[in-house]
């Protein structure tokens, strides 16, 4: 019988423990929006964390999206400039967005850019609007269309 020296066990135990946790944890799916290879969306600069999150990978990889956390908090870029709407509309650092309850969350999406940015928030993060700070410097980078608020 060969001996093997307990040091090695506790390595073997903690990598696969290690390969046991990370591949059960999956990527989110984000659909890319319609817009996604506009040029402003592949360069668009996510915020590193959002509300103490770290970013987590999404599938698929692209630079118009982004996701923190779990469950995750996600961005994506490149959808339609929202029409003018009786939806309620906040303005957030100089950034409008159309704000909107969903059955699971918040969702906001920027009003008078295009393309726009939606950012998606699960109900265990808060309310959006307390998010939506970290989103602008984001959201400024965009074209703006005229539209605001009102």
């Amino acid at each position: 019988m060969t001996f093997v020296p307990r040091r090695l066990w506790v390595r073997v135990a903690v990598c696969a423990a290690l390969l046991l946790t990370s591949g059960c944890a999956s990527a989110p799916e984000v659909a890319l929006a319609p817009l996604a290879d506009a040029p402003v969306c592949s360069s668009i600069a996510w915020p590193q964390t959002v509300s103490g999150l770290s970013a987590v990978p999404t599938a698929p990889q692209h630079p118009s999206v982004a996701a923190w956390g779990d469950p995750p908090i996600i961005a994506r870029c490149g959808l339609p400039a929202p029409p003018p709407t009786t939806e309620s509309c906040v303005v957030v650092d100089g950034v409008d967005w159309v704000v909107r309850q969903l059955t699971d969350g918040t969702g906001a999406v920027t009003y008078g850019r295009e393309p726009a940015i939606e950012v998606l928030v699960p109900q265990e993060h808060g309310p959006v609007p307390l998010l939506l700070p970290t989103f602008a410097g984001a959201a400024r980078s965009l074209p703006e269309t005229g539209r605001h608020c009102s």
